[in-house]
């Protein structure tokens, strides 16, 4: 059974930071792609970076680009996401999850089945 668990949100002030986790178990992080995305109030998903399962190649979307960071620790089983540099547009609520289809890249959320509860960023002052 896959399972993966977001952690880390919180309240922070415009320019912070803060380093999202997603711990994974039914699997091992050799095995899928696993991808942040985040949903803003009356917005759809969109995929922010992914981290690849063969080789840890990431990709991160334009609008995080140089901002965000994703890396993965495959002896924790946990996938980090370090974001920089925060603006009140990253509001949102923030998921991982694994790549289940590869027919599609890692930030179109087509190739995920499944979701977790996610874990809520709020950048404000």
């Amino acid at each position: 059974q896959l399972q993966f668990v977001e952690s880390g949100g919180g309240l922070v002030q415009p320019g912070g930071s803060l380093r999202l986790s997603c711990v994974v178990s039914g699997f091992t992080l050799d095995y899928y792609a696993i991808g942040w995305f985040r949903q803003a109030p009356g917005k759809e998903r969109e995929g922010v970076s992914c981290i690849s399962n063969s080789d840890g190649v990431t990709y991160s979307v334009e609008s995080v680009r140089g901002r965000f960071i994703i890396s993965r620790d495959k002896a924790k089983n946990t996938v980090y996401l370090q974001m920089n540099s925060l603006k009140p547009e990253d509001t949102a609520v923030y998921y991982c999850a694994p790549l289940i289809s590869k027919n599609y890249p890692c930030y179109d959320e087509r190739g995920y089945d499944y979701w977790g509860q996610g874990t809520q960023v709020t950048v404000s002052s």
